[in-house]
């Protein structure tokens, strides 16, 4: 029984939720709500300075976050020949973005995701959540949803119930610049 409602309104109030993706699940909160982030964050177990994913229906949806006008119009039509899909773009930010997504870089991880039940979450929160695999560090990622109630159930407002896309790597992830692969897919 899906219970979409549920988790929109988590995030809405500041929750970290899980949600499938295209090969894993995924934990994610609202990116601009700092105690959100933190909360992920300490969930997670993971260092502030690695950064997160930002995970969106569409492109629209990352404008606010990316810095496109450093980067060429190749470059640009790269990145969207992969997108809607598994493939994640480590782009250039805008000045306003803070630390707490970027870490200690100046450049953040962001993908249009091609799975139904992430499209629709990004299009009724209304802009994109925060991605990492649903696991504490160190840990297998869940790849159902009762995979990542034992592990992480006790942390989360919500998890969306629903099939990860049935991808066998998480997202391979590729810096916009220059083409290099940080994680193969």
């Amino acid at each position: 029984m899906e219970n979409f409602a549920q988790v929109v309104a988590a995030l809405k109030q500041g929750e970290v939720i899980g949600y499938p993706t295209e090969a894993v699940f995924g934990v994610g909160c609202d990116p601009d709500n700092q105690q959100a982030v933190e909360k992920l964050l300490e969930i997670k177990q993971r260092p502030v300075e690695k950064g997160l994913i930002l995970i969106a229906a569409n492109y629209e949806q990352l404008l606010p976050y990316i810095d496109e006008s450093q980067l060429t119009v190749e470059q640009k039509a790269t990145v969207m020949a992969t997108w809607p899909g598994p493939v994640t773009w480590v782009m250039p930010t805008k000045a306003n973005v803070p630390a707490f997504l970027t870490g200690q870089f100046t450049t953040i991880a962001v993908r249009v995701s091609d799975h139904p039940l992430v499209q629709r979450l990004c299009l009724e929160f209304g802009k994109p959540i925060t991605s990492t695999s649903a696991n504490l560090t160190g840990q297998e990622p869940g790849r159902t949803a009762q995979e990542v109630e034992q592990q992480l159930g006790h942390c989360l407002a919500a998890i969306l119930q629903g099939e990860t896309g049935g991808r066998t790597n998480p997202s391979e992830i590729r810096d916009a610049r220059n083409g290099n692969i940080f994680r193969q897919g």
